[in-house]
């Protein structure tokens, strides 16, 4: 039996481990702030909920890294003030978020915690680490999905070039 092959909630965390739990915590609070506000900004209904399941992950994420890194006897970031509740229809015009703006900002955050589980599974020499972030991953990635129809839906998305005619190949 080698030293890291026991319980992996008995074994030690290494550095980059920890640093990624509490980077990873620490920026699911800042969306939980952010999402939160974005809610008090978007007008649609499935864009409302949407914002509602990303505000409940990040809730979860940040509960069960925080719940690692104290059981580790590590300090985790600071929690974030909550913003004080506002009706979308005092909010004036032109400091309001639109839903065409919300709906691109949420999917780029999206997009990024994909990368970021990915790296941290592949970094990760616990396996409930690996195996926290692969879960985390496997719930952004629908999310994703639901962001990516609902924008083709409403008429959000504005997609890159698109490629309707390929050049011929020149043959060498």
């Amino acid at each position: 039996m080698g030293i890291l092959s026991g319980n992996p909630k008995d074994e030690p965390l290494h550095y980059g481990e920890i640093f990624n739990l509490w980077q990873f915590s620490m920026k699911a609070k800042g969306c939980v702030s952010a999402y939160r506000v974005y809610q008090y900004h978007a007008g649609d209904g499935d864009l409302k909920k949407v914002l509602g399941d990303l505000i409940n992950q990040a809730e979860l994420e940040v509960s069960e890294c925080d719940s690692i890194l104290t059981h580790n006897g590590i300090a985790p970031s600071p929690v974030m003030p909550l913003k004080p509740e506002a009706k979308l229809e005092d909010i004036p015009v032109g400091a309001r978020f639109t839903d065409q703006e919300i709906a691109p900002m949420i999917a780029a955050d999206t997009s990024m915690g994909l990368v970021a589980c990915s790296q941290i599974m592949g970094m990760s020499i616990r396996e409930d680490i690996g195996t926290l972030f692969a879960k985390y991953h496997a719930t952004k990635a629908v999310l994703g999905l639901k962001i990516l129809r609902m924008s083709k839906e409403k008429g959000w998305l504005i997609p890159p070039p698109l490629q309707v005619k390929r050049p011929e190949l020149a043959e060498v």
